[in-house]
């Protein structure tokens, strides 16, 4: 419990408040723009800020940084569409993005999710520290019966972070944390938590035990394992990170159930 508190700690300490720095350089052809900050991990995201007055500025663009350079501290952030505050009833602006506009990033970083196999790890996990603003899976899962996915997706995790303003996601894995910027789904750190773990609810941890699914397509269908599918989502949106590769290589220790973790009474079971 210890190790899960400092770890917590450590990774908050990081990111212990929104990071602002004016836009150093644009480059329209790459799309890309700089700023100059002590330290920063490739993978955080935020947003580009436009200011139109004294009293007025606009979301221009969504940032992610995409390179670090330690020696001149100079951060190389790749632009995307905004759509986070999509409003289609307002009008938009053709404002270009300048020198000394700013880069807003790690937005939210106190509030998280946390995906985890059962109960037990949940609480253990949340109760070690009160930094976080923990978001409750079960909204999660509301928003996964909202698009008919028992199996969340990428863009499920990208709703709940729009709809609610998180910053990060824990996954719990192979006895490890892993944090997760919410927009990127880069992975920030990985850390050891050593918990005992024997049953694991699927698709996650939640009170709620059945999520309505769609008819067809993809997320329809109940998932039937839980490390190796948020391994694979892992690994995909972090090709080169070879340190996730390695440890979803591991055996996993869960003892994985699959449709009749939906029952309710079984898990009722499993977890009392």
């Amino acid at each position: 419990m210890k190790q899960i508190t400092l770890f917590l700690i450590f990774t908050l300490g990081l990111f212990a408040g929104v990071i602002k720095a004016p836009i150093v350089s644009v480059d329209n052809v790459n799309n890309v723009v700089t700023i100059k900050v002590n330290k920063i991990d490739i993978g955080v995201s935020g947003f580009l800020v436009h200011r139109l007055s004294q009293r007025t500025s606009s979301i221009l663009k969504s940032l992610e940084v995409v390179d670090y350079n330690e020696a001149t501290g100079i951060a190389t952030l790749k632009m995307a569409k905004f759509d986070s505050l999509l409003q289609n009833s307002l009008p938009t602006g053709n404002w270009d993005v300048e020198v000394g506009d700013i880069a807003i990033l790690a937005y939210g970083y106190t509030r998280a999710l946390l995906i985890a196999p059962n109960e037990e790890i949940y609480y253990r996990i949340t109760k070690a520290t009160k930094q976080v603003h923990w978001l409750h899976p079960d909204i999660f899962t509301t928003i996964l019966s909202f698009n008919g996915h028992p199996t969340p997706l990428e863009s499920d995790f990208l709703a709940m972070s729009n709809a609610t303003s998180i910053g990060l996601i824990f996954f719990y894995l192979h006895q490890k944390l892993f944090t997760v910027d919410a927009q990127s789904m880069k992975v920030i750190n990985i850390s050891d938590a050593a918990l005992n773990q024997t049953k694991v609810q699927l698709p996650f941890y939640s009170r709620i035990y059945e999520i309505d699914a769609a008819w067809f397509g993809e997320g329809s269908d109940i998932l039937e394992e839980y490390e190796p599918y948020y391994c694979n989502m892992l690994i995909q949106n972090n090709p080169s990170n070879k340190e996730i590769q390695r440890i979803c290589s591991m055996k996993s220790n869960i003892t994985e159930e699959g449709e009749s973790s939906w029952s309710i009474k079984s898990i009722y079971n499993n977890l009392f």
